[in-house]
């Protein structure tokens, strides 16, 4: 009996995908297409299934190189967690900060026998590229949506990528680059997509109600206003009048869907990334902020929960006072929170900001704990934070909230700072981990509560350092001669380049339940790499990790550890 032959259009329909992609498919698998005696491509039954079967591959998350090889191998989907490599890196029990969906280290991790990747917040970057001065405590930044996924779902030209100037310097993200570049290849992959008229994009739209529209809304008017700030927009945006907005919104609409279009594809590229990281046994932290950005969708939205005054202006800021580090502390410039207002609907900004992490985030790092018991409280016209004062926080009332959010989820309590008697309550009430930086531990003596030896219980997680601090390598170069005695004495090495490697081995060696280091440390890398120094601007956030360096015999001497010391 002849086989049944399917033009384009009849096998587009039976696999539910545009003709266009696969026609991608078919060239970029180099798939065995049977032609007719005219030559045009014609369709069998079986290549309708092995399209099906494509389609199923990419929906898990699966790249077009591993599936070319399985196709061709025939080896189905034993070989597929080999295979799958360059979805993303995961540093489990390694703090990674450039978060990327694509990359050749994938499984090297896993490998090390790893079980925990923390990464910096994910959320879209404004001015300076703080991944804490974000427009939004909800979305996805756009950066981390991977271009050759969209090409591979035929949303993108090879030609559109490579034609745009992305940087020179591989070793570092060149964010003026990036800002230029990113948002019109993406609008390129927008304009050819069909998304509004999948289930799962509408299935998205419903579960993101609370925030998807604002945020939207309010990026379309930033770029329409050319990135200016919402607090000096016209007054009808800004106080939020119900006419200003609809002549906006009629205006802006296919920017408003563009921006609902770019969270639709960073979410359902991290969702495929978080599956895939937890089928090889790693958990994602995450790491939020405290407070919001100013200039951020959530101040515009609902700026009755922030300390603003009648023209919208920050009354009081967020920051730390003045410390042996700094003699005038700390002015971050985030709006502090009304939280008297805030409690009058049982905190129901914060329990969707806690229930959206959880659903990203396998375990939840909150930054600056500290300030839900007690915050300082700067005056907005006090250009430093020696004038600010301490104020009571919400405390167990916002915990039990955020408890209920997360459903069960993992917390990691930031209590780093001025540590009261009663943020420790707190802790030990909620059960909540805190944490020990050994770049703290060596200055005194023995007595210094950052050392392995004073850990009082098991939990608690050990770092090497934060974001904030120097690279280990970095940090010893600094150090008095007094203090690098001490140190080397109680690490038990004679020079001081093994000073990172020791440390890596005493933070193992501890009682603390988990041990998470720098990815930069783990590499011994001096503080080029360095990822932030606080209260400087241009030169941060901008490390990246090249394909490699976290080799075989790094991997080897992580394994090594945890094997040695039970972890």
């Amino acid at each position: 009996m002849e086989k049944v032959r399917y033009m384009i259009s009849d096998a587009s329909s039976m696999v539910n995908v545009e003709s266009h992609v696969l026609r991608y498919w078919e060239d970029e698998l180099e798939l065995n297409i049977p032609r007719n005696e005219m030559g045009h491509r014609y369709y069998t039954q079986e290549n309708i299934k092995e399209f099906q079967y494509i389609k199923e591959l990419k929906e898990k998350g699966y790249q077009l190189k591993a599936i070319k090889m399985i196709v061709h191998n025939g080896d189905m989907e034993q070989r597929l967690p080999e295979l799958t490599g360059n979805e993303a890196d995961k540093p489990g029990g390694v703090k990674n900060h450039q978060v990327y969906f694509k990359n050749p280290e994938t499984l090297a991790l896993a490998e090390a026998k790893q079980s925990y990747w923390q990464v910096l917040p994910v959320g879209p970057t404004s001015f300076g590229d703080s991944p804490y001065q974000s427009f939004s405590a909800f979305a996805g930044n756009p950066y981390f949506i991977d271009l050759d996924t969209l090409k591979e779902d035929g949303l993108l030209l090879s030609e559109e990528i490579e034609e745009q100037y992305w940087g020179d310097d591989v070793s570092e993200v060149d964010y003026a680059a990036l800002y230029e570049a990113r948002f019109e290849v993406l609008h390129k992959a927008y304009a050819r997509s069909d998304h509004k008229m999948q289930e799962d994009y509408q299935a998205f739209l419903a579960k993101s109600s609370y925030w998807l529209e604002d945020y939207s809304f309010y990026m379309a008017l930033k770029f329409h206003f050319h990135g200016q700030e919402w607090s000096l927009w016209e007054d009808g945006l800004k106080f939020r009048h119900k006419e200003t907005l609809r002549k906006f919104e009629d205006l802006l609409a296919e920017e408003i869907d563009f921006w609902k279009f770019c969270q639709y594809q960073f979410f359902m590229q991290w969702s495929r990334l978080k599956r895939y990281a937890n089928s090889k046994g790693i958990r994602i932290i995450g790491d939020i902020p405290l407070y919001v950005a100013m200039d951020s969708a959530d101040v515009w939205t609902h700026s009755d929960l922030f300390e603003l005054d009648e023209r919208k202006k920050p009354i009081h800021v967020a920051g730390v006072p003045p410390d042996c580090f700094s003699e005038d502390g700390q002015r971050w410039g985030n709006p502090l929170y009304r939280w008297k207002r805030m409690k009058r609907d049982h905190y129901a900004w914060w329990y969707q900001r806690m229930k959206a992490n959880a659903a990203l985030y396998d375990v939840i790092r909150i930054d600056h704990f500290i300030g839900i018991v007690n915050y300082w409280s700067i005056p907005a016209s006090c250009p430093t934070a020696v004038e600010g004062e301490w104020r009571k926080g919400p405390g167990r009332h916002l915990t039990k909230v955020i408890r209920k959010a997360t459903k069960g989820s993992d917390i990691i309590a930031e209590d780093l700072g001025i540590v009261s008697d009663k943020v420790r309550a707190l802790i030990n009430e909620t059960g909540w981990p805190g944490m020990k930086i050994l770049e703290f531990a060596f200055d005194g003596d023995a007595s210094n509560e950052y050392l392995p030896h004073q850990y009082k219980n098991t939990n608690c997680l050990v770092y090497g350092g934060t974001h904030d601090n120097q690279t280990l390598l970095g940090y010893y170069g600094n150090k008095s001669d007094k203090e690098l005695k001490f140190m080397m004495n109680y690490l038990h090495i004679k020079r001081v380049s093994q000073i990172p490697k020791a440390m890596l081995r005493a933070a193992y060696a501890s009682i603390a339940d988990t041990v998470i280091f720098q990815m930069q440390d783990i590499l011994e890398l001096d503080d080029t790499a360095r990822m932030n120094e606080p209260s400087t601007v241009g030169t941060n956030w901008r490390w990246r990790m090249q394909p490699g360096a976290f080799d075989g015999k790094k991997i080897k001497m992580l394994r090594k550890m945890c094997k040695l010391y039970a972890r």
